[in-house]
């Protein structure tokens, strides 16, 4: 590993310099399956054309100039993303954290115009927002936050998928302004919550005069076989944060907001350099047209229901001493995870040595982000490799 780089990464030893589709090759010209897609990012794979030529376009002509001035591709992107969403207006930014301090900052807004003065937002255990200071502190993680103290003031933390607990914490604090979930936790093990929750949430904010935050950083795009999860509740929240697979690859967040959240920022409230400049915007334009234009929000629920099926046959539902290898297999569309009963970060690396990219977190879930370009052929064999690579893995015990 480099020396000049810090240590903030466990990287693994392996780099990679092209990438088509669902394939990633290293240097020595070994190919992998890739079944993460760089975190959620990679939705339309790899060197997509549509995207290649977007960026090559984008660059010739113009790449920043400021928000000092009006950006064209950035009010394009903001009116498409408002009517995908059913939101008023939208800021940009750089990444998913920027977004999340963007809402986090909003929701302070809120509270002061309403004469609050010590705003409290309402996060859940096991989430994952960030890790600036902010978003660190309204992460659920303590190992996250271990040597960062102080954190930030004004959060209060409740268990995920707990309605009663926001009950609760109403009935105890007056200063609560907003509530910030993920429709699924990503970070935390893909967690699912009930299918009444977001509506009961959405409820609890009406009752209270709360604004309701959802976190699609990593839901959102597609990924889960609707545009953004929130739209398999039915509710519409009042804040919802963007990234990942919003530009393929190229950096960008956005804060969508509606009624009153929509009129918190004014001048010199909040701000960004490089956030939605034009090769950004143009990156994330032509990621939307390809994904309407090959239908893959639909295509990325098929994939999903396909895997998720493949993997329940070949580890929970057959006969024999190959099966109940698993204590969940979870997920919606193209976000998955796999929970084992011991920690089971290993097989990241075995998987590597087989040619196939995935990912561990909360130690015992594995997690499946592919793009949404994937083959039948490919995904079964996403399916196949996992499963073999489970099966051995249980058989160390």
């Amino acid at each position: 590993m480099s020396q000049a780089l810090m240590s903030n990464y466990a990287r693994l030893p392996v780099g990679f310099t092209r990438g088509e589709g669902a394939y990633l090759w290293d240097d020595a010209g070994r190919r992998y399956l890739d079944a993460l897609g760089g975190i959620a990012v990679c939705v339309l794979g790899h060197a997509h054309p549509a995207l290649a030529d977007a960026l090559c376009q984008q660059a010739r002509t113009l790449t920043h100039t400021s928000n000092l001035y009006r950006i064209p591709k950035q009010e394009e992107l903001g009116a498409r993303l408002t009517a995908l969403t059913a939101m008023d207006k939208a800021f940009f930014c750089n990444s998913g954290a920027e977004a999340n301090e963007a809402a986090i900052k909003m929701a302070r807004l809120y509270g002061s115009r309403n004469g609050i003065n010590t705003p409290t937002i309402i996060v859940t255990e096991g989430s994952f927002h960030g890790r600036t200071l902010a978003t660190l502190t309204a992460t659920g993680s303590r190992k996250a936050q271990a040597g960062f103290e102080p954190l930030v003031r004004g959060f209060v933390r409740v268990p995920f998928n707990d309605l009663q607990a926001i009950r609760t914490v109403a009935e105890n604090n007056p200063e609560v302004v907003a509530v910030l979930v993920e429709p699924i936790q990503g970070e935390g093990g893909v967690n699912m919550p009930d299918d009444d929750y977001l509506a009961g949430l959405r409820a609890l904010c009406n009752e209270h005069g709360w604004l309701m935050i959802l976190d699609e950083i990593q839901t959102g795009v597609g990924r889960t076989g609707r545009w953004f999860a929130h739209q398999h509740a039915g509710i519409r929240p009042d804040i919802i944060t963007l990234a990942k697979g919003l530009a393929n690859g190229v950096p960008i967040g956005a804060c969508l907001a509606r009624g009153d959240a929509a009129t918190l920022f004014q001048p010199g409230s909040h701000g960004t350099t490089f956030g939605g400049n034009p090769l950004a915007c143009a990156a994330a334009l032509t990621t939307l047209d390809v994904i309407e234009k090959e239908n893959l929000v639909a295509r990325a629920g098929e994939l999903g229901n396909r895997m998720l099926g493949g993997f329940r046959r070949r580890l929970t539902d057959c006969e024999g001493a190959e099966c109940k290898l698993t204590d969940d297999i979870r997920g919606r569309g193209l976000m998955m995870g796999i929970e084992l009963e011991r920690p089971c970060g290993e097989l990241v690396t075995q998987a590597l040595a087989q040619g196939l990219l995935i990912n561990v977190t909360a130690e015992r879930v594995i997690r499946l982000l592919p793009p949404f370009i994937l083959s039948d052929e490919q995904a079964d064999e996403i399916v196949a490799q996992v499963s073999d690579l489970v099966t051995a893995f249980a058989r160390q015990d």
